[in-house]
């Protein structure tokens, strides 16, 4: 298994950096843009694919549609209205949403058109109540200045946020619509040969100049970046969903060695004598020949009433595990594609004996489809509405192999790597608005927003390092993090420490999150509470950590509970020096072993016993005096 060398596979790769807006409603309706998890109502929706205007279906559209699957709708008054149940027209564009939209342009000296026209864009994959995403250019060109770079700016364009997915069965998706209408912003650079840690780079420029504007959302989910990746000789392959910097270098990382690991396999194929399937002549019909195999997967197919058929393929045994790189192979790839259409029981004879197929079925499989040792076969189960779907798509996914990398959109995972989702869209799918008439942008709204053009990253770093006295490091983490705002917010009560507070922001949370607490049980009004009760002497500084580690385990559910539950209220000057008198009378012999220096080992069993009830600083205070006090009276 080789390695592969990055730099010398002509990779190329374009960001779409998707981000919320701050705004006060949606993009066409009064709605507030606030996310809740509570719902009062429920609907739902079958959606279909439909012809563009020149009588067209778009692939994309077509592949969701074989899924036949039921949307089921979950609502709020709060934070949806007739219009996210697309029961009623879209309202006015948000004047808000617009000018933001200007200004981030502006920031990018992209062309703004003096004429905004909004598409629909079609999406059925239930995330649009209506099939489809509202959308609208407001410029082109201009760039991105990263390290001195000048990336290019392809478009610029202002759009709704899609409904949040709760669950994805089998023939039944669950939405919830307080998301669907959010003013969202697009912003598509150009490719760019770059490696992985390059666009990271890029990536993180790009949100840094978005958050100097102060009016974009921030948080897990708020930004977004699809992620065009190719290669020399391969077609483009979009990749969606990757929401963190990690993730997108790994993302990268992983498409440039499976899009090479495929043109591997592709130039394998091609010296081999490789016939076209035939749907007549090469798929075979084992229902009955495996009814008394072991495989559960196969008992499982059977007992459900689904189709066992076999596809013969001439010449190509050892292909479908051929891996030019680890992990890579095209078995794995056909086993993604079948999985979309809800169907498990898929096997390759490269992967057999094994999963309860023996070689006695094997054996009576290759007697059917007269099969020589040269030949390879698929196994595929499932419902006979599905499988027709399925055995065209393995059947197009092996001649698309002969030629290299296909041009489709692929999901990423959370460990980096991605997995099919369906075929690229086209032309197809982009039609006029018919609701919404031409928005008119101004002179003077231009004007305003290239007057209004924000400080840069650098410069708004060393505002927030001046205004606040933090350190260069504790600076740059505050600004690049989701509490920016709120730290503000809680500055600007005097008795709190800028340090302390962005310390505790920056570093408690993320690491209470890496020992596997949910940060999003920690609401901002819970921290902002704990540190007014902070400032108000009601809790010691080490009773923050206690308070937020007790709501991220879903221990307790506010602040007061947890002060309640873990008793942290704070001690009386009296008390802790009871405590602290008693600890000390216990560890004479350490305090003789190591005198002054007993410091350290007494503080931490002292706050191991009032956990939170009073600071280390008064604490340590107080030690050192006793501690003092004692050897001085030994003497």
């Amino acid at each position: 298994m080789s390695e592969l060398k990055i730099d010398e596979i002509g990779l190329k790769v374009g960001l779409e950096i998707h981000q919320q807006l701050s705004t006060n409603k949606k993009l066409f309706c009064n709605c507030s843009s606030m996310e809740t998890n509570e719902f009062t109502a429920k609907f739902s929706r079958k959606l279909r694919a439909s012809k563009s205007e020149l009588g067209e279906y778009d692939p994309a559209a077509i592949f969701e549609n074989m899924k036949a699957k039921k949307m089921i709708y979950y609502t709020n008054p709060v934070s949806c209205c007739l219009v996210e149940q697309d029961e009623e027209p879209p309202h006015d564009l948000d004047h808000d949403a617009k000018n933001i939209a200007l200004l981030i342009a502006s920031t990018l000296k992209s062309n703004i058109f003096s004429e905004i026209y909004p598409m629909r864009k079609m999406v059925i994959d239930g995330s649009n109540t209506s099939g489809f995403q509202r959308t609208m250019i407001v410029s082109q060109g201009g760039y991105l200045n990263a390290d001195g770079q000048k990336i290019g700016v392809q478009s610029i364009c202002l759009e709704e946020d899609a409904a949040k997915l709760l669950a994805d069965r089998e023939t039944e998706r669950d939405y919830s619509l307080e998301r669907l209408g959010i003013p969202l912003i697009e912003i598509a650079l150009e490719p760019v040969s770059a490696s992985p840690s390059e666009m990271r780079k890029i990536a993180l420029t790009m949100g840094r100049l978005l958050r100097t504007t102060k009016m974009v959302t921030r948080g897990i989910g708020s930004i977004r970046q699809d992620v065009n990746v190719s290669i020399s000789d391969s077609g483009i392959v979009e990749v969606k969903g990757v929401q963190q910097l990690d993730q997108l270098e790994k993302v990268i990382e992983y498409e440039a060695k499976r899009q090479h690991g495929l043109l591997l396999i592709s130039q394998k194929l091609k010296k081999l004598k490789l016939e076209k399937i035939s749907k007549l002549k090469d798929i075979f019909d084992i229902t009955e020949l495996m009814k008394n195999c072991q495989s559960r997967i196969i008992q499982k197919s059977l007992k459900d009433k689904s189709l066992i058929k076999v596809i013969k393929i001439k010449n190509f045994a050892g292909m479908f595990s051929y891996s030019p790189y680890e992990d890579i192979r095209l078995g794995k790839e056909i086993g993604q594609l079948v999985r979309f259409f809800g169907i498990g029981g898929v096997f390759h004879s490269d992967e057999l004996p094994n999963y309860g197929i023996d070689d006695s079925h094997i054996e009576m499989i290759k007697k059917m489809l007269d099969n020589d040792e040269n030949d390879g076969f698929i196994i595929i189960a499932g419902e006979n509405s599905k499988l027709d779907f399925a055995l065209d798509s393995i059947i197009n996914r092996i001649e698309q192999a002969k030629q290299g990398v296909p041009a489709e959109t692929r999901l990423a995972t959370q460990t980096g790597q991605t997995i099919y989702l369906r075929p690229r869209p086209g032309a197809s799918r982009m039609y006029p608005e018919t609701d919404i008439p031409p928005i008119i942008v101004t002179d003077n709204e231009i004007d305003f927003a290239r007057k209004n053009i924000p400080k840069s990253w650098d410069e708004s770093l060393l505002d927030l390092q001046k205004n606040y006295h933090l350190k260069p490091q504790l600076a740059e983490q505050i600004f690049d993090s989701e509490y920016l705002e709120l730290f503000e917010k809680i500055c600007m009560n005097k008795n709190s420490s800028p340090n302390f507070v962005a310390s505790i922001l920056c570093s408690t949370i993320t690491n209470l999150e890496r020992r596997g607490l949910e940060t999003n049980l920690l609401k901002s009004e819970d921290i902002f509470k704990s540190f007014e009760f902070l400032s108000q002497g009601k809790i010691s500084k080490e009773s923050i950590e206690i308070i937020f580690e007790q709501i991220m385990s879903g221990k307790t559910q506010s602040v007061e509970e947890s002060i309640q539950k873990t008793s942290m209220i704070t001690l009386s000057e009296d008390e802790l020096e009871r405590i602290c008198y008693t600890i000390i009378n216990n560890n004479f012999a350490i305090i003789d072993e190591q005198g002054t220096r007993a410091i350290g080992p007494i503080m931490g069993i002292v706050m191991k016993n009032i956990r939170g009830k009073a600071s280390g600083e008064k604490v340590n205070m107080l030690l050192q005096k006793m501690i003092k006090e004692y050897l001085n009276n030994k003497k």
